[in-house]
């Protein structure tokens, strides 16, 4: 007599809801525990920047006027002066003119989300075109794209971020938003070369494969291919990418502001981007004898915000690597 256990086996398979590849993604990403941490604190993040107006203790760009000019210091930290002594008022104590750490943190992550996400879009939307027509088209079309992606991509980075900060940062264009338009440029403009070399890579690989054969023999129009058979299969690719230039924007947003060549501080009591963590990184550097957590505090925030996307860019490339799923 047969083993009926095999059929049922084969019965089961069959009648077990199959699993789309964004779920299997999903369950693969809850694994990585550090991802899983990195995602629930950008989500932190998040909210601490659209309810940062309701979160911070006192107004990040008016100071107390009883402590200015005076630095007081973190809460757990005493001093013969009263007007520097800490006070849990100010947990992260005030600078210079008395304005509280914290409140300006919080606020920081304003900019630090904006920089990050809206160079990473316009990146996107530059490199991903490029690339899909480029790795689908091939001939001239693909050399002399390839060629100006090569171009942007062999000049120095930091070096080009320089340029156009002093070149611009006086002019009408980079006074509008504190100079946060023309920082959105400035980091756009010469990062999307690496994502459409990523797209090309992907377009030329699915280009050969029979579906695309397939859909192009069913009379399917280029247009259709791309949009419908192409682009699809390489979002995996962009988010893996796009978790990691998120990072990369922040950091080169902060270095610029260190130099003193980023954002414009603001004096506006109702701007919704009074502070950066670059501003407060480059005025704690000078200050930092007299009052630590004025650099302590930005350093911190810039290293966790990037540890958290790495975390979430090496969860997702685990996540979406078809490998994993065997």
């Amino acid at each position: 007599m047969s083993d009926p256990r095999p059929l049922a086996q084969l019965a089961d398979q069959v009648l077990r809801p199959q699993r789309s590849l964004w779920s299997d993604a999903w369950r693969q990403f809850k694994r990585n525990k550090l991802a899983l941490i990195g995602g629930i604190y950008l989500l932190f993040l998040v909210v601490l920047a659209v309810f940062a107006p309701f979160i911070a203790p006192h107004n990040p760009v008016k100071g107390d006027v009883k402590t200015a000019g005076k630095y007081r210091q973190a809460a757990w930290i005493t001093t013969d002066n009263p007007k520097t002594t800490g006070s849990w008022e100010y947990p992260l104590g005030t600078d210079g003119n008395g304005r509280d750490v914290l409140s300006r943190v919080i606020y920081g992550t304003r900019i630090s989300l904006v920089v990050g996400f809206i160079p990473m879009i316009i990146i996107m939307l530059i490199g991903v075109p490029i690339g899909l027509i480029a790795g689908y088209s091939g001939g001239r079309v693909d050399n002399a794209l390839m060629r100006v992606t090569d171009v942007v991509y062999a000049f120095p980075a930091l070096l080009f971020f320089i340029i156009m900060q002093i070149s611009l940062g006086e002019t009408w264009f980079g006074e509008l938003l504190n100079g946060l338009v023309l920082l959105f440029v400035t980091l756009s403009i010469i990062s999307w070369s690496g994502v459409a070399r990523l797209v090309r890579g992907d377009t030329l690989s699915l280009r050969e494969k029979e579906f695309i054969e397939s859909a192009l023999a069913s009379g399917a129009t280029s247009s259709r291919v791309l949009s419908r058979h192409i682009f699809p299969n390489t979002m995996g690719s962009l988010i893996i990418a796009a978790a990691f230039i998120v990072p990369s924007a922040i950091i080169s947003e902060a270095v610029l502001s260190y130099l003193g060549i980023g954002l414009r501080p603001s004096v506006n009591l109702a701007a919704p981007f009074p502070t950066s963590w670059g501003q407060m990184l480059q005025s704690g550097a000078s200050q930092y004898r007299n009052q630590a957590w004025l650099l302590i505090a930005p350093s911190l925030a810039v290293a966790f915000i990037t540890l958290a996307f790495n975390f979430v860019g090496d969860g997702l490339r685990d996540a979406l690597d078809p490998r994993e799923q065997l």
